[in-house]
């Protein structure tokens, strides 16, 4: 087989294009293709094939979030309904009473049906008006950029829309997903190419800008002139203690029965999106479990140390868990594969950092109880820091080793 392999290379030039038996092309060439066939081909399968891309990956976290919209519209409709029933309403007004009234559907708290219904038409036209005003900016993006339109914005306007407040005005949320998707992603080239969490960006300014609306004891259920704190904003000013005199209890938090944002009340149903996210391998379980170890270890320092005057000393790690943003910051936010860090001994010290903040943020400063968006934010600053340390770390010890060697 050398020997036609030497041969053929020899007289090629005769069979090529201006050769004398250029005519003759097609016949070389199959004697050429038999000549590099190897005598054994292999008859397993080879290669390694995997159908994961960007829109599959999107499609995961869309219906990760399923089981938390669905507690958390529930959660929205039972406070909003509870509220009416102590004030000795039987009907509401406005749009959402009427296609309730339409449907036949009432607002009674003990029913499921109605209490998700009620809850729903608070978190529809939320997600509604995210979805169309930075689905605007995404296609205007792509358009001066002639690209195609990416699926990134799918997952980014669904975990906006679930860790506002359900009674925030339409037009905040407009403003919001414009700073998010512009600011947060697109003027550093994209998707891919942001170095933080777009849905985290749009949510800190609003945070900053309209405070009066995104923090409070109005803003959580969905009844004019009624207020009532998140768990986070009453153990602030009396603790654990204050929390449990208030009727709350821990399984409450963990199934998803307290004032909050849409998608962040239910640690239950966020770790049940959050498995199947681990399973599928989107979200790193570095990052979950390092930024989990991190709050914990954090947690149990702060009750060792204790305080007489600051309460949220003795606050335990298992209620930091279930209460506020944490547990949805853990499973969606922290996990975002283009902001967090990309080094596997990164996404550990990312992930713990994140925990750190977290508790150390709720415990030391008082004027910001739900810490969980600033110290993602945070981590995502310091997250190309984290890669860079890691990986001259390893080519120090390469380094050692080949000296050694």
């Amino acid at each position: 087989m050398s020997a036609l392999r030497e041969f053929l290379d020899r007289v090629e030039p005769l069979f090529k294009k201006g050769g004398r038996f250029e005519k003759l092309y097609p016949l070389y060439e199959a004697v050429d293709t038999i000549a590099y066939s190897p005598g054994e081909v292999t008859r397993a399968a080879p290669h390694v094939r995997d159908g994961i891309d960007l829109k599959r990956v999107m499609i995961y976290v869309w219906l990760a979030t399923f089981p938390a919209i669905a507690v958390g519209c529930w959660n929205v409709g039972f406070q909003a309904n509870q509220a009416l029933a102590a004030l000795g309403h039987t009907q509401i007004d406005g749009w959402r009473g009427a296609l309730l009234h339409l449907f036949g559907i009432g607002i009674d708290p003990n029913s499921v049906w109605d209490c998700f219904w009620h809850g729903f038409w608070y978190w529809l036209p939320v997600y509604a008006v995210t979805f169309v005003v930075g689905g605007f900016w995404e296609v205007l993006f792509a358009t001066m950029r002639r690209h195609e339109i990416n699926e990134g914005f799918f997952v980014t306007s669904i975990l906006f829309s679930l860790i506002l407040p359900p009674t925030v005005p339409l037009w905040q949320v407009a403003l919001g997903i414009s700073f998010g998707t512009v600011i947060g992603k697109e003027i550093f080239g994209g998707t891919g190419k942001n170095f933080l969490n777009p849905a985290l960006v749009g949510r800190a300014f609003l945070y900053f800008a309209y405070p009066a609306q995104q923090t409070g004891d109005t803003i959580w259920t969905a009844v004019d002139g009624f207020t009532s704190a998140t768990t986070l904003g009453i153990a602030k000013l009396g603790g654990l203690d204050a929390v449990k005199q208030t009727g709350l209890t821990w399984m409450q938090t963990f199934v998803g029965v307290e004032q909050g944002s849409v998608g962040e009340v239910s640690a239950l149903a966020i770790f049940i999106g959050g498995a199947f996210l681990l399973i599928t391998g989107v979200a790193n379980y570095r990052i979950v479990f390092g930024m989990l170890a991190g709050m914990i270890v954090t947690a149990l320092m702060f009750n060792l140390i204790g305080s007489a005057k600051n309460p949220m000393f003795a606050f335990p790690w298992y209620w930091h868990l279930t209460v506020g943003g944490f547990a949805f910051g853990m499973m969606f936010m922290a996990t975002d594969p283009v902001s967090a860090a990309h080094t596997d001994t990164g996404r550990w010290i990312f992930g713990a950092f994140c925990g750190v903040m977290v508790v150390l943020v709720r415990v030391v400063n008082p004027a910001f109880p739900e810490s969980v968006m600033l110290a993602i934010l945070l981590g995502n600053i310091v997250a190309p820091l984290i890669d860079f340390a890691v990986i001259k770390a390893n080519v120090a010890r390469r380094q050692r080793r080949l000296a050694a060697a």
